[in-house]
């Protein structure tokens, strides 16, 4: 699969999309998602979950995405066990307050750079 990550990355950085809907959006194809559904179903996870508080908003929607493919509960939380771990080890955090630095005044990743991260561990995943 040639890689779409930079793609997701855009929707984020031009504002059409939240984090979330930009993994959704870019991936939903491949899970047979409608790509207005995927808008929709993503739509309440930008900002992180809990508005900044909770887990990263891209990471959410890769985990939408790994649900979809796997039609599995047990293996999607392995998989998304595995991404979180690669993202946390990359960026420092997996929660979007910490990212964006709200607290701390160290940003850790801008938004459209967590949107390529979250999109490049689903994009191992789903090439497997």
């Amino acid at each position: 699969m040639e890689s779409r990550k930079h793609l997701a990355a855009e929707k984020k950085r031009c504002n059409s999309h939240n984090c979330a809907q930009a993994v959704v959006c870019t991936y939903c194809d491949l899970v047979g998602l409608p790509e207005q559904t995927a808008l929709d179903i993503a739509g309440a996870y930008g900002t992180g979950m809990g508005n900044m508080e909770g887990t990263c908003g891209a990471l959410v929607g890769a985990g939408m995405i790994v649900g979809l493919a796997m039609k599995d509960r047990i293996e999607s939380r392995a998989r998304m066990k595995v991404m979180m771990e690669k993202f946390q080890q990359r960026n420092g955090a997996t929660r979007c307050r910490l990212l964006k630095g709200i607290g701390t005044g160290k940003v850790l990743r801008d938004c459209p750079d967590c949107v390529a991260d979250a999109s490049e561990f689903l994009e191992e995943f789903l090439s497997q």
